[in-house]
């Protein structure tokens, strides 16, 4: 198979449990664009966290971030493709979120909002400390978020809610799926990602192929979790990491290593070498 692009998600995929790239993916990416192979990244992180990766790889690339909701060739500052939430959604859901006592984050493609500093919004604040100025992820401490989206006019792309209680995450999502606005997908077993209508990395890997009239068939997509199946089911080739979700691997043409084993690389050199 004439292979153009590979979309690759990030945690749990790309990235080993260190949060880092090894020096085998790494090489694996190289050898793959030398080879005329289009590597795109497609996470739920922030763009700007997205955007540090692709850096660091060398990537010339459009990058899929927020599952979907924002895509971007970060070199050009080039918007492919957006689909914010509408603002009465957004107030509903953290409305909910906050009647229930659960911690959450949202975003739009530059800044991460939080009302507290504790699981992700933790991490990422640890994180900067190590960065330049230039690649750390702006992080806004906020008090009321109906304000903030009010006064700003923002473009939110992605809330996340996370509780290590699952029967509470279930209850939430239940709750929250009456609304038939939104879409709800998980990339953690203690997490919920909520999004507009219509978002899913599948979607927008879909809409990028149209613009660079690349067929579905000539496209490999790499994933592990429940967020990453719309792109392994639109994908010509599906892989899935060997560390991935049962209902990720069960659609998935390939189950490679895990994240923590080259899996990437394994299955790159399978395909394309």
């Amino acid at each position: 198979m004439n292979y153009k692009l590979i979309a690759i998600d990030m945690d749990g995929t790309l990235l080993n449990s260190n949060k880092e790239i090894s020096e085998r993916n790494k090489k694996a990416l190289k050898v793959a664009t030398e080879k005329g192979v289009q590597v795109v990244i497609s996470t739920g992180r922030i763009f700007t966290s997205a955007r540090y990766y692709a850096k660091l790889l060398g990537l010339i690339t459009p990058i899929i971030s927020c599952n979907g909701a924002y895509v971007c060739e970060y070199h050009r500052k080039n918007v492919l493709y957006e689909n914010p939430m509408e603002t009465v959604d957004f107030k509903e859901i953290i409305k909910t979120l906050q009647e229930n006592d659960f911690y959450y984050h949202f975003y739009d493609n530059e800044n991460f909002y939080t009302r507290e500093l504790n699981y992700s919004s933790s991490s990422y604040y640890n994180w900067n400390k190590k960065q330049k100025p230039g690649d750390r992820i702006n992080i806004e401490i906020i008090d009321n978020p109906m304000e903030l989206v009010e006064e700003k006019e923002l473009k939110i792309y992605k809330i996340v809610a996370v509780d290590k209680d699952r029967e509470k995450l279930d209850y939430i999502r239940k709750v929250l799926s009456k609304n038939k606005n939104i879409e709800i997908v998980s990339s953690w077993s203690d997490n919920i990602e909520i999004m507009n209508k219509g978002v899913s990395k599948g979607k927008a890997l879909e809409k990028l192929c149209k613009i660079y009239n690349i067929s579905k068939e000539q496209v490999i997509a790499i994933g592990d979790n429940y967020n990453d199946i719309p792109m392994l089911e639109f994908a010509g080739t599906a892989v899935a990491m060997g560390n991935g979700e049962e209902d990720a691997k069960k659609i998935a043409d390939i189950v490679t290593d895990t994240n923590d084993n080259d899996g990437v690389a394994k299955a790159i050199e399978e395909l394309i070498f």
